[in-house]
């Protein structure tokens, strides 16, 4: 598959990447989608005495309305692609010299955030060996007495303090980027030496402010927790990819991983954004 061609452009003093050309990849065949006239033949006539018509079309039209929406949310992840793979990349890394993943948000963005290390611990597409990820909501008697005793606005945050360890790194999942819990966590998180990614609504928020990087998505918010489980999803592509690519060097050199334990990488500089 050719290549995507990206172009580097300077807005409101951030870098961003955008592709000039886009290739669909081979896949699995999708399900046709009905041409407007069939839709329209499948609705009933909202004449109808017992209003079933009128009610299925106000739905039909409800349905058409959202998943409109869902191309802003996509074209802005494919401006980030880049940012996407590089995530991925680095995760590997630090996975693979024996750091862990800390994961948090609140509602969906909670039940995102476990998507995530479901992953990692299990596996996504192909088999190999599982990675720490740790989601900081799941475990609820220590969400349920951080809670009590310290306040909602410290939940992640404690956890962070009793998790993390230097070159680990968090990621925060949110639409708005303003819940206290998260922006907490991000102040821990810097006090132990652990990288904060955050994936958020549009941007500049109070958590693109303060995290080391962030992926930001253009769109209303149920379409960003949609764009976030892309974003996941494909930075899990790029993290087995990576994975791979180490696995079968090491066995091309007849290396044999350290395993888990092994000392990490030194980390990039922080590009914490101050914008």
């Amino acid at each position: 598959m050719r290549p995507v061609s990206i172009t580097t452009t300077q807005t409101a003093g951030r870098t961003q990447t955008e592709p000039e050309t886009y290739v669909r990849p081979q896949g699995p065949a999708l399900i046709p989608v009905p041409s407007p006239a069939v839709v329209a033949s499948a609705v009933p006539d909202p004449e109808r005495q017992d209003g079933a018509g009128g009610e299925l079309a106000e739905g039909l039209d409800a349905v058409l309305a959202h998943l409109q929406q869902v191309a802003p949310a996509v074209d802005s992840l494919r401006s980030q692609a880049p940012q996407l793979a590089a995530w991925g990349i680095d995760l590997a890394d630090r996975l693979l010299g024996g750091q862990r993943l800390l994961a948090a948000g609140n509602g969906g963005s909670a039940a995102e955030a476990q998507h995530l290390t479901a992953e990692l611990v299990g596996r996504f597409d192909g088999e190999r060996e599982a990675f720490s990820a740790i989601s900081l909501h799941a475990e609820t008697s220590a969400v349920t007495a951080i809670g009590n005793d310290y306040g909602f606005d410290q939940l992640f945050a404690r956890q962070v303090r009793g998790h993390g360890r230097e070159g680990d790194v968090l990621v925060l999942l949110t639409t708005s980027g303003k819940s206290a819990n998260l922006l907490n966590a991000v102040e821990a998180a810097r006090s132990l030496g652990v990288t904060t990614w955050a994936l958020t609504g549009s941007a500049p928020n109070p958590l693109t402010k303060v995290c080391d990087d962030y992926i930001a998505i253009d769109a209303l918010p149920a379409n960003v927790q949609e764009g976030h489980l892309m974003a996941l999803h494909a930075i899990c592509r790029a993290f087995d990819a990576e994975v791979s690519r180490r696995r079968a060097a090491e066995a091309t050199a007849g290396v044999t991983s350290a395993g888990p334990g092994r000392k990490a990488s030194p980390r990039s500089t922080d590009r914490r954004r101050h914008s």
